[in-house]
């Protein structure tokens, strides 16, 4: 039996030219998943759709669960790698140890998870391999970066349950990080129906192996969900030079919390005449670094 009605479902999974659409229990009195394809005389101007789009379907037949795509709404943002719309919050993971905690690594996750825009936070698994003195140490180097950072031991139920109230109380979140910092432990936690594989990490190797396939968006409450992706590293930074000040806290905290003005409001805040800002915090060296380094890239592209 097929409905022709119009109805606003989200985009969960995405595979060759299907996508698996899901409707909210306002339609229907229960969620209902479809299989949907693109009605072939709808033309979106080369967009593509993605994970997390907000799409509008019809022609829908609720005895075979299929349905067809027929036009998709404004998305607020996109992640490129993966390819993930609509992200309302990101939760960068790490573990302290196996594979050991890079510092550099961390820094580049956070600054590309800022220029989303969307909230963010800091989550170090696998904290039972290390002392409590150095959890300690950690918490507080990373609340210095302006991250009040969440501690777990995936050992250990316990030690989420206040991440779990915190997620279904999001919109959209998304887990980033490096292979075999947990990830996909942490998912089967939060999921336990779920219980996908997981993989050790590589004694040769010294990182995790990818488990996760595929990017794929989760339920945890009824309006509230979760994407899982594939374990990667992020890609090299394309940011407007003059927005990078905007993605460290330690920056734009001084200037809208501690009202610092410098002279001049495109002001970069390295030997700029005028220039106020305490640049006595620890990723001051690694914030010159990115704006030498983007510096260096637009005038590479001048040249060209």
């Amino acid at each position: 039996m097929k409905n022709n009605s119009k109805y606003l479902g989200l985009v969960t999974k995405k595979f060759n030219e299907f996508f698996l659409v899901d409707l909210n229990k306002e339609y229907f009195g229960i969620s209902e998943r479809f299989l949907c394809k693109v009605r072939k005389s709808i033309n979106f101007k080369d967009q593509f759709i993605y994970v997390g789009d907000e799409v509008e379907i019809d022609n829908v037949d609720l005895r075979s669960k299929r349905a067809l795509i027929t036009s998709l709404k404004k998305r607020k943002n996109l992640l490129i790698r993966p390819s993930v719309a609509n992200i309302s919050n990101i939760y960068i993971i790490f573990s302290v140890e196996e594979p050991e905690l890079n510092l550099s690594q961390v820094n580049r996750f956070l600054i590309a998870a800022e220029s989303m825009e969307v909230e963010v936070s800091l989550v170090l698994t696998k904290c039972d391999l290390i002392s409590d003195q150095k959890i300690n140490l950690l918490i507080d180097r990373f609340g210095k970066w302006g991250y009040q950072t969440i501690t777990l031991n995936l050992q250990k139920t316990e030690y989420f349950k206040n991440l779990l109230v915190e997620l279904k109380q999001k919109k959209c979140s998304i887990f980033m990080g490096p292979s075999g910092v947990g990830k996909t432990t942490l998912l089967n936690m939060i999921i336990p129906s779920l219980q996908k594989n997981t993989a050790p990490v590589s004694h040769k190797i010294k990182r995790g192996k990818n488990t996760t396939r595929n990017v794929e968006l989760f339920s945890i409450s009824n309006q509230s969900y979760i994407v899982d992706t594939p374990g990667f590293n992020m890609q090299p930074l394309d940011v407007d030079i003059r927005l990078l000040p905007n993605l460290f806290p330690e920056i734009y905290k001084q200037v809208i919390d501690e009202g610092i003005h410098c002279k001049f409001r495109n002001c970069l805040h390295l030997n700029d005449e005028g220039c106020n800002l305490n640049k006595s915090f620890e990723r001051y060296s690694f914030y010159k670094e990115m704006i030498e380094s983007s510096k260096n890239q637009y005038y590479q592209n001048q040249e060209d």
